[in-house]
């Protein structure tokens, strides 16, 4: 019988061992060092210590060291449990295992005094005396000192990774790390939902959208996008995306003191067109956002009563049988066409036959083609003197960027050296800007024929797109075929429009060059000269074409 056996047997009371296992991540395990090494190492320094293992507690993927630890938490009180009834020693495979940093270290060797156990490892001898205690100490700390070193050697291999142009963190919506020979990890687009992120970006750039709400509706369309547990794209996952400037082929760090700079990946929007969406962002939306936009009544916030000017509403209506009808009317009060209700299938039918009237003719369409023809290949050649014209810019701009460098190492004052950092920085942006229309200055995306074929295709016929039926197309012609609200009598039908410039552009040119004459060719009947100039003119503005 050992020395300890007799002591524990004169004394009433059984040693019995208690084990406590602990990784920080799921890679310890895969490395060899998981929990069932540690245990392995505690029972056989238990069987040569003659201890009875009675439990092992372990804590999986939980750092630092916190006694509130669920494992921990655990042990302590199933120790308070058992007291008088056994003496307990805990058994861990190494100090780190307990706590990696001094103070949670001694906060978790008090509490386990408090429940009477004390504290073995078969990696070093604990003990009461000075000696043992600087020991237990002393490398308490390293344990310490080596987990921030690891942290710190981490955090500078990713910063250093950032200054080169990669994203060493987690992939955001819309890319994924690929490992590249030579390079590490970068990120690549990840379709269809990076195709999904771009037309969001470039349509909230261009206008498309006109609010963020938009922005969300159609992410909100898009099946590929992402939802939360209640099916919905929320207003914060729409402003990450139009905020963040990785989506742009940029990366920077402000934390980490990483400056704007070129990623090593594509971008989903161009730079420019980014900056075009924080300064519409800034500005505010142009309306609220509306809860009740429903694809019931698409021309709800586009058109106004012609009697007061008022936006008209929309509503379900339930007549006597029990059967729901969809209406517009005008609910200004004092209004002659106050609660006055209008046929859905009334306004929207006529302003069909508006999209009709502005459908030109297949000759005026070919001369337009032939004029913007024109018009392209004139630009292509203005692009060599552009670029040079951006090469010595650019060759500025250095310049004014290393004469400030110098002021820099020559400034005492803290105060002047962030000015010039803050000058820096935007002369860097002015910079990024440049390179970036340098690199496609003079390099269309296509060829004429394609890139203009989408355009050409509605522009020939707005009135196709808006027969689909699809809310966000038919919102789309809207958009592109009017400038302003629609007014609507519900007597003389739509007032004259403000049609946007495409179609006010063959409007005129029909006029002012007589192109109505029957010799050669003839507008159609239902081009915007022959039949919106037929049109009374509106009561408020006078006729556009």
């Amino acid at each position: 019988m050992s020395l300890i056996q007799t002591l524990d047997k004169e004394s009433h009371t059984i040693t019995k061992a208690v084990i406590y296992t602990r990784i920080s991540s799921v890679a310890q395990s895969e490395k060899g060092h998981g929990l069932q090494s540690q245990e392995t190492r505690c029972r056989e320094f238990a069987r040569m210590k003659a201890y009875a293992v009675d439990q092992v507690f372990s804590d999986r993927a939980v750092s630092g060291g916190i006694v509130t630890r669920p494992g921990m938490q655990a042990m302590l009180s199933y120790i308070d449990e058992h007291q008088g009834t056994a003496s307990y020693v805990i058994l861990i495979d190494d100090i780190s295992r307990l706590a990696r940093d001094m103070k949670a270290h001694l906060d978790l060797r008090d509490a386990i005094a408090n429940v009477g156990a004390r504290l073995e490892s078969p990696s070093i001898e604990f003990g009461e005396d000075s000696d043992s205690i600087l020991v237990e100490n002393l490398l308490a700390s390293v344990s310490q000192h080596q987990r921030q070193k690891n942290a710190e050697q981490t955090k500078n291999r990713m910063r250093a990774r950032m200054q080169n142009g990669y994203w060493p963190h987690p992939a955001p919506l819309g890319y994924k790390h690929v490992a590249k020979a030579g390079q590490g990890k970068v990120l690549v687009r990840d379709e269809p939902l990076a195709s999904v992120i771009q037309e969001a970006l470039e349509g909230y750039a261009s206008g498309r959208f006109q609010i963020q709400a938009e922005v969300k509706r159609f992410l909100q369309s898009q099946p590929a996008f992402p939802k939360n547990r209640y099916g919905n794209v929320t207003d914060e996952a729409t402003n990450r995306i139009l905020t963040r400037v990785l989506y742009a082929g940029m990366v920077e760090s402000p934390i980490w003191n990483v400056s704007l700079r070129k990623g090593q990946h594509e971008g989903l929007i161009s730079y420019e067109g980014f900056e075009k969406i924080q300064a519409r962002l800034k500005e505010g939306a142009k309306a609220p956002a509306r809860a009740d936009i429903n694809t019931d009544f698409v021309l709800r916030g586009s058109v106004s009563c012609g009697c007061c000017g008022h936006p008209m509403t929309a509503c379900w209506s339930k007549s006597k049988t029990g059967k729901k009808h969809p209406y517009y009317m005008c609910f200004k009060k004092g209004c002659e066409a106050y609660r006055k209700s209008i046929k859905r299938d009334k306004i929207e039918g006529d302003l069909s036959d508006l999209l009709e009237e502005l459908r030109p003719s297949q000759n005026l369409l070919d001369m337009t083609l032939a004029m913007f023809k024109k018009v392209w290949d004139h630009r292509l050649m203005q692009g060599k003197a552009i670029a040079k014209t951006i090469k010595r810019n650019l060759a500025r701009l250095d310049s004014q960027i290393e004469n400030l460098l110098d002021r820099i190492v020559e400034a005492n004052s803290p105060s002047v050296v962030a000015a010039y950092e803050k000058r820096i920085a935007k002369l860097e942006k002015e910079r990024l800007i440049l390179e970036e229309k340098q690199a496609s200055i003079g390099k269309p995306l296509g060829a004429f024929e394609d890139v203009f074929e989408l355009a050409l295709r509605f522009f020939s016929n707005p009135h196709k797109l808006w027969e689909t039926r699809r809310f966000e197309y038919q919102k789309l012609v809207l958009k592109l075929c009017f400038t302003d609200t629609l007014t609507y009598c519900r007597n003389e039908g739509f007032r004259t429009p403000q049609v946007a410039v495409p179609f006010r552009f063959l409007g005129d040119f029909i006029q002012k060059d007589k192109m109505a004459d029957r010799e050669g060719f003839e507008p159609s009947r239902r081009s915007p000269a022959y039949t919106l100039s037929k049109r009374a003119p509106s009561a408020t503005r006078p006729p556009v074409l």
